[in-house]
This record gives C-alpha cells, sequence and structure tokens, in this order.
C-alpha cells in the first residue's frame, strides 16, 4: 500500500472526561495528557495508555446514549479470573466468567461509566 498503518487509537465521547479517566484508571489505564479549555476548570479530552492500548476520551456534545454504544472494547489480561475477582472485590459490576470457544480461559462484561461494553479477556 506505500503507507503502513502505525496504530489504531479509539476514542469513546464520554458524558464526563474526569469520571472516564478515573475508571479506566481501575483497569490498568494511566493518564498521559489532558486538554483544559482556556477558560475550564475540567478537562474536555484526554489520553490514556495501558500496556500497548492506548485510549482518547472527549467530553460528548449530546447526551449519552448507552443504548446507542455499539461498539465492543475488547482488553487483554494474562491472568483474567484474577482480574474478574479483584474488580468484583472493588465493587465494580463484572459480568460472569464465560468460556467460549474462542476464549477458553474465560472472559467477562464489563459497562463503563457511558455505557460502552468491555469485554475483558486473557492473552
Amino acid at each position: 500500500m506505500g503507507m503502513p498503518l502505525r496504530n489504531l487509537v479509539a476514542m469513546a465521547h464520554v458524558a464526563d472526561v474526569t469520571r472516564s479517566i478515573a475508571f479506566y484508571a481501575r483497569l490498568g489505564f494511566e493518564l498521559r495528557n489532558t486538554h483544559v479549555p482556556e477558560h475550564g476548570d475540567t478537562p474536555v479530552w484526554a489520553w490514556l495508555e495501558g500496556g500497548a492500548g492506548h485510549l482518547m476520551l472527549a467530553r460528548a456534545s449530546d447526551p449519552v446514549d448507552p443504548g446507542q454504544q455499539a461498539v465492543l472494547f475488547y482488553l487483554y489480561f494474562d491472568d483474567i479470573a484474577a482480574v474478574h475477582a479483584r474488580l468484583r472485590a472493588e465493587g465494580l459490576p463484572v459480568g460472569p466468567m464465560t468460556h467460549p470457544f474462542y476464549c477458553p480461559l474465560g472472559e467477562f462484561r464489563l459497562t463503563d461509566p457511558d455505557g460502552y461494553c468491555l469485554m475483558l479477556t486473557h492473552t
């Protein structure tokens, strides 16, 4: 093609960037950058990194409708059972561990504060 793709980064529109930064930090993401408008007091955009994953968060201009979130985010962990147990102990609403054919060590669903579906699975 002559132009090899270097990376793909998802950007999720969220109701509250600060709230979403805190949520994704519980999943291992670290804040790398934010933008606060000149006369603002909270970020309207953030860049997060976790392992090899990158995620941008941007404040939505319209109300976020959880029923309209049609993207799945897959997050990979070495010990998915331990992650499931830790997040459940922290009070996050983790779904049951399932073991589909493509994921024999298990995966589970977690919904972020804006209704995005996160599928947490083993590497």
